[in-house]
């Protein structure tokens, strides 16, 4: 079924609306599916599954929220779904463990063949509750739930006075890292726990040193005594898998190849095509070393809120990277008017701050060494003593309007060149700087369609959208079951 053909069914007056769950659960020790839906459903001998009952126990559909974060965290959507216990029948099911299983659910209709359902959600059970003794709740989390995990746990043993560190990270590329002690004896050095890109410079007080490389274990050992000076390393990271120090490369490194094994995302759940176009639109060097217990989730939106940008869980469960832009900049891909919404609906729920400044750190002297007794020039001392180079965008012509300061807090980012930081501060300026107001509005059945993040036109004739305006869709609450959906734009 084209999407064209998918479309003209939900916005059709005789398609009957059906969900489908498949959900993972433990049952006394045992791990199997159960499969939900909305009405009943059988499936044939050569679907896939084949000849399997769904139990129409889902009372309502599924309430999903979808979101796309204004402030740069990453964002975990939610959603429930009721179930019929009007007869106790499920009061067992609250005794199993629900919690952190997969569960997946589609759309589509009695009539059409299990294969031309349509996925809606792919995600993780946060647990299983009850609302009330007449129903059972289970609890949904997106895809992202998944990276919510440390991103290591090798510590690196023996019996040195390190023996509890965690053992270094380096993806990209790290400045003046504190690589960690792991022989005294030999005096060898780790900043990366597996094989790295060769070559990389090491210094005590800021002076070059001699040093063997082993780049297979990112680690170096001094050719001779070092005496009592920090000892530092900048140096290029991981290269397991192919070095890269662009943004959707190493995310898709990292999710793929850190943080416990059993929650690892596989290619499968990666947009492909998203990421490469990602890639080639943020093409900016970064770089993030890894030193202490860092969440896989949070090592990611680190690199990808250097751009602006967060990762996304599309209804199929693949990973996206999203930038969220002005509205105007972007292509539109649909055209949003009364017709598309229920009447009266449309109203604005929130208005984004104004500011008349951005400021951003980049390029980060991982160790900062003040008041170097070396024969250094004077400059190099003053880089070496400072821990963030910064730049800063301002609107004066806004600061002056809206009388604001122009001293805001920095955002502190993986970037490494200053051309690549004022271009992104410009862009957020553009955006901060600008009157822009969330408005919301309850979608017909086409609104499904929609992703977070497009780009849209919006006509409607109040809050000065006589002539159509630019947007952005930030939010999505689908209810396939009912054929609606509420939509928020960022105008």
């Amino acid at each position: 079924m084209t999407d064209v053909e998918f479309s003209v069914w939900l916005q059709s007056a005789s398609a009957i609306r059906m969900v489908l769950v498949e959900a993972q659960v433990n049952v006394a020790g045992i791990e199997l599916t159960r499969y939900l839906a909305s009405r009943p459903f059988v499936t044939g001998a050569v679907e896939v599954p084949s000849n399997t009952e769904y139990e129409p126990l889902i009372v309502g559909g599924i309430s999903l929220t979808e979101q796309v974060s204004l402030t740069g965290e990453a964002s975990l959507s939610s959603g429930d779904i009721e179930l019929s216990n009007v007869d106790g029948a499920l009061d067992g099911w609250l005794d199993d463990v629900w919690a952190n299983r997969s569960i997946r659910a589609w759309v589509g209709d009695p009539r059409w063949p299990r294969a031309e359902f349509r996925p809606i959600f792919n995600g993780i059970i946060a647990d299983i509750d009850s609302s009330s003794r007449d129903s059972v709740n289970i609890k949904l989390r997106d895809k992202l739930q998944r990276l919510n995990t440390p991103l290591t746990e090798r510590l690196l043993g023996g019996s040195t006075a390190n023996k509890g560190a965690l053992k270094p990270l380096l993806f990209g590329e790290g400045h003046n890292l504190a690589p960690l002690l792991t022989d005294p004896v030999t005096q060898e050095y780790q900043y990366h726990d597996g094989q790295v890109e060769p070559g990389a410079e090491v210094r005590t007080n800021g002076k070059p040193r001699d040093v063997d490389f082993f780049p297979e274990r990112g680690a170096f050992r001094f050719r001779e005594a070092v005496g009592t000076g920090a000892v530092t390393v900048s140096a290029h990271g991981d290269s397991a898998e192919g070095y890269s120090n662009r943004i959707a490369p190493l995310v898709r490194r990292i999710v793929t190849g850190y943080g416990k094994a059993s929650t690892r995302f596989a290619a499968d759940d990666i947009d492909m095509a998203n990421f490469a176009a990602f890639d080639a639109a943020h093409p900016q060097p970064v770089g993030l070393p890894v030193t202490d217990r860092t969440n896989v989730l949070v090592a990611c939106q680190h690199l990808t809120n250097s751009v602006g940008a967060q990762l996304i869980p599309s209804r199929a469960g693949q990973l996206r990277l999203i930038q969220l832009r002005l509205p105007g900049t972007g292509t539109p891909m649909m055209h949003l008017t009364p017709d598309h919404m229920r009447e009266g609906t449309l109203r604005p729920v929130a208005r984004l701050d104004v500011a008349a400044a951005v400021k951003l750190g980049f390029c980060q002297n991982h160790t900062v060494q003040a008041d170097l007794q070396t024969s250094l020039p004077a400059e190099h001392k003053s880089l070496y003593a400072t821990e963030w180079l910064t730049e800063t965008a301002t609107n004066t012509s806004v600061r002056d309007t809206y009388r604001l300061d122009t001293e805001p807090l920095q955002i502190d980012t993986c970037l490494l060149r200053r051309v690549d930081a004022a271009a992104e501060a410009a862009r957020r300026l553009a955006m901060a700087s600008a009157a822009l107001t969330i408005y919301e509005f309850d979608g017909e059945p086409e609104t499904l369609l929609l992703e977070l993040g497009q780009d849209v036109t919006v006509t409607y004739p109040r809050f000065g959208m006589e002539q159509g305006v630019p947007a952005v869709v930030v939010s999505l609450g689908p209810d396939w079951i009912t054929g609606r959906c509420t939509v928020g734009v960022m105008v």
